[in-house]
């Protein structure tokens, strides 16, 4: 079951939101063709030291893969979905790249992602982010107590569908609080199984909301012997747009915004 979060705790894990939009921001700032994704890392690990917070990424461990990861924030470039490590690749014009940040700052903590542009990518590609980041909207706008998760997946996947464009299944959003993953579960879709484990929306559950967006078909795979890195299976570009939100008696209240 969900742990409902106080006024109190949603104020501490904005603080820590704070910090990731100050990341995601600078990392948006720095994106640029020939930039390697390892200086992103760099950067973003010295901005969580210097804010007094902790990066929520490095070390993790997964049975599926090979070694803790590595790195500060994920950086995944075109084909990649999720969990790309930064390293010796270098931006090119025309490319995305999706960067997610999760921090936790004096016990509790704050995550979202953004898919940035590199230099002028092609006009389709550009329509991918609009529509991705389009879901996100879509889906706070629709939050309100009251309401089942389900309506709202619905939502999404009928948003992304009707452009063309496919749902990640494999990986989901998440409750959030002291610990970076946290019931309930928090799907960009809605079938049958997806609504047996189902939700209503309550003033003080905080969720992550994070549509991962495939240009192609929706299925993912191991993009190297790692583990880490999840690629599209038929290799067109993925965007991913995610932020902390918290369900309030007025509705629902950003708490990655940088506000």
């Amino acid at each position: 079951m969900a742990v409902l979060k106080s006024p109190r705790e949603i104020e501490l894990m904005r603080a820590a939101g704070r910090v990731v939009h100050a990341v995601l921001r600078r990392m948006g700032e720095m994106v640029r063709p020939g930039l390697e994704t390892e200086e992103l890392g760099r950067v973003a690990e010295e901005m969580i030291t210097a804010a007094g917070a902790e990066p929520l990424f490095k070390g993790v461990r997964s049975s599926a893969t090979k070694f803790p990861f590595p790195s500060a924030i994920c950086v995944s470039v075109n084909e990649e979905v999720v969990h790309g490590i930064p390293g010796s690749r270098r931006l090119q014009d025309g490319d995305i790249v999706g960067i997610d940040c999760g921090v936790r700052l004096r016990g509790y903590c704050g995550d979202a992602a953004e898919t940035f542009p590199v230099g002028n990518p092609a006009p389709e590609t550009r329509r991918l982010l609009e529509v991705t980041s389009g879901a996100l909207d879509l889906a706070i706008a629709e939050m309100r107590p009251g309401r089942w998760w389900s309506e709202i997946a619905a939502l999404i996947q009928e948003r992304v569908e009707s452009a063309g464009f496919s749902v990640v299944r494999e990986f989901v959003g998440h409750g959030i609080g002291q610990q970076m993953h946290e019931e309930p579960k928090v799907p960009n879709f809605a079938d049958r199984q997806s609504r047996k484990s189902d939700f209503r929306l309550e003033p003080g559950l905080v969720i992550a909301v994070e549509p991962m967006v495939n240009a192609g078909g929706p299925e993912v795979r191991p993009g190297d012997s790692s583990g880490w890195p999840q690629v599209t299976r038929d290799g067109r570009w993925s965007a991913h747009f995610e932020h902390t939100v918290a369900i309030t008696a007025a509705g629902v209240d950003v708490l990655t915004d940088g506000r």
